[in-house]
């Protein structure tokens, strides 16, 4: 396969004449590393900022996106336990706080989560698609609590949009920090 190729952001560019997995894993990564972007080079206090009339911030993503790795990947995909820190809070009393308890974790922190969560989301997905080729796009896994089945290849497509989402959202509130701007 040919070596992606790197836009002026850093981020690498998904594969335009290539196979299912490869396109989907391609355009997973460069969401990904849209949202590193986005996320780079700002301060803790820059992570902070939220764009009214939303009290959503960079930094609540970060941990969102981290915490929705490891939810679809390690415990949907792998089939394992919930990990640290998704583990020590009432989750019941505070659904959202992934988002909440960024303000009080510092910008280096919330960076490490969140490459950590993603490392371990590709390790997943490379050992099922070590161990059954494409045919694991098609396996499916028990999710939202026994709730429902969904497919590696529906985790991937909604990590696709669920990036993309909060992407734009990421777009305004850059915007607004610095003035930043970009796709």
């Amino acid at each position: 396969m040919d070596e992606a190729q790197i836009d002026e952001r850093g981020r690498p560019m998904p594969p335009q004449e290539s196979g299912e997995t490869a396109t989907l894993l391609g355009f997973l990564d460069y969401q990904r590393a849209t949202l590193e972007w986005k996320c780079r080079g700002l301060s803790d206090a820059q992570l902070r900022v939220a764009l009214p009339p939303t009290s959503m911030t960079l930094g609540g993503l970060l941990k969102h996106v981290a915490y929705v790795e490891d939810y679809w990947f390690t415990q949907v995909v792998a089939g394992e336990p919930p990990a640290e820190p998704w583990t020590i809070e009432d989750w019941e009393a505070d659904p959202d706080w992934d988002w909440h308890s960024a303000a009080d974790d510092l910008g280096d922190e919330l960076r490490s989560l969140w490459t950590e969560r993603v490392e371990r989301s590709r390790a997943v997905v490379d050992s099922r698609l070590a161990q059954g080729g494409s045919e694991a796009l098609d396996e499916v896994h028990p999710a939202w609590g026994g709730q429902g089945r969904v497919s590696l290849r529906w985790v991937l497509v909604h990590m696709i949009e669920e990036y993309a989402r909060h992407n734009g959202h990421a777009d305004l509130i850059r915007e607004s920090i610095d003035g930043q701007t970009g796709e």
